[in-house]
């Protein structure tokens, strides 16, 4: 199939082909007593199995490399009230015009993000305070409206200790922010099981579910029986909840998330490209910066690329010499050598969808998510048109979906 006509299959894809009932008792309001206690279906060759979690290194493919996003969730949402009464809520997305996140996190002054604002009608661009209390004492945190646009505000911050940086500011001020499905505060136990236990680098506003399942011990045992581990960051941001409002797949705007990758895990994936052992991605959020990278590296082959790294969501589907992934990874690390980075980063749009070829990635880990997003889209990417089946037999079998719920290992069907 030439890239033009995959192209237009990709765009063509009716969203309503995606969907299937999800009885809201099957939606996991609470983690489990125990991160590893989840149930895990295992589906290979076209058969599933039935496992729990704390059994996963019995499954994994021999020789793998697992792949995990160390990203941490921030405390995003911020709440204010007017001197009206009226109660304003901002989400924090992003910081302004890619400021690196470690730079904006350490802010002692100001600090200014791309936010979401609820009840933004209340908000007459009057200053908002709010008094926190920090083991350095009260502090007053301020927000000042600087633009609006249709998709998000742009909002500076200021606070009156200069000895507090804006990592702390955020922490003591704000609230964590669970996923909108389940209705509810977040708690005094959300604060640690929604994040992962090697969770490192603080920026993202939704946990990468699929890494929830790991405990202290099952990384131990992976380690005893000698699998690769491997870091990459992607910084999951508040568009992996957003719904495909159209009929086709064409006019959905893809989500832009923050990616950042060190130079060893350049060389680990290298490795296991040359000596043709398997790599597991765990969770989607590592799917799609594996396959980012993959891109990267060809527009850097193409000489298209850019020192920040920026991939669009329909790279994948645009015309390409057919560059084989070792080559790919080479043309980064030869990149990186030549530029003395020992991190690239970036930002990624790409959307994996039926019929894109996976370019890196051979088994993902990965819970059960929503009918009718581009993460539904990304599983029938991996297993075809047997997503449907796999899902009516979690469904069948009572696991529990979506953030909190269980846990599936994904061996791909490659075209």
């Amino acid at each position: 199939m030439f890239q033009s006509d995959l192209l237009k299959n990709i765009q063509s894809i009716d969203i309503k082909d995606y969907s299937y009932e999800l009885p809201e008792e099957r939606i996991a309001k609470y983690p489990l007593p125990q991160r590893d206690q989840s149930k895990l279906l295992i589906y290979k060759n076209g058969h599933i199995q039935d496992e729990f979690f704390n059994n996963l290194v019995n499954h994994l493919p021999k020789d793998a490399l697992l792949v995990f996003n160390n990203t941490k969730v921030i405390h995003a949402r911020l709440l204010f009230q007017r001197e009206s009464g009226a109660k304003i809520e901002i989400f924090c997305l992003e910081p302004d015009n890619q400021v690196d996140y470690q730079i904006a996190f350490g802010d002692n002054k100001t600090s200014t993000w791309k936010c979401l604002v609820g009840n933004a009608k209340r908000w007459k661009n009057d200053l908002l305070h709010k008094e926190i209390n920090t083991p350095k004492g009260k502090v007053i945190l301020t927000a000042a409206l600087k633009h609006k646009s249709s998709d998000y505000n742009m909002i500076a911050f200021s606070w009156d200790n200069e000895s507090l940086v804006f990592a702390e500011v955020l922490h003591f001020a704000g609230v964590l922010p669970l996923p909108p499905y389940l209705n509810r505060e977040a708690d005094n136990d959300d604060e640690n099981r929604y994040q992962t236990v090697y969770a490192k680098h603080q920026g993202s506003v939704a946990a990468p579910t699929a890494g929830l399942h790991f405990t202290e011990e099952i990384i131990t045992q992976l380690q005893k029986a000698q699998f690769g581990m491997a870091n990459v960051t992607l910084h999951v941001g508040a568009g992996t909840f957003k719904p495909i409002k159209s009929e086709k797949l064409e006019t959905h705007e893809m989500h832009q998330e923050f990616v950042n990758v060190t130079k060893e895990t350049i060389i680990q994936i290298l490795q296991k490209i040359k000596s043709h052992h398997p790599i597991v991605a765990v969770g989607t959020t590592s799917v799609r910066t594996l396959e980012s990278l993959y891109w990267y590296g060809v527009q850097i082959i193409e000489k298209k690329a850019k020192p920040y790294m920026q991939i669009s969501q329909w790279i994948p589907y645009e015309t390409h010499e057919e560059i084989p992934a070792l080559q790919s990874m080479e043309a980064i690390l030869t990149y990186m050598q030549n530029e003395q980075l020992d991190t690239i980063s970036g930002d990624t749009q790409i959307i994996i969808a039926p019929g894109y070829t996976f370019k890196l990635v051979d088994a993902l880990i990965t819970n059960f998510h929503q009918p009718e997003n581009t993460l539904i889209l990304l599983i029938a990417a991996c297993v075809g048109d047997d997503w449907r089946k796999i899902y009516k037999h979690a469904l069948n079998n009572q696991y529990r979906f979506l953030s909190y719920g269980d846990s599936s290992l994904l061996h791909l069907v490659k075209n």
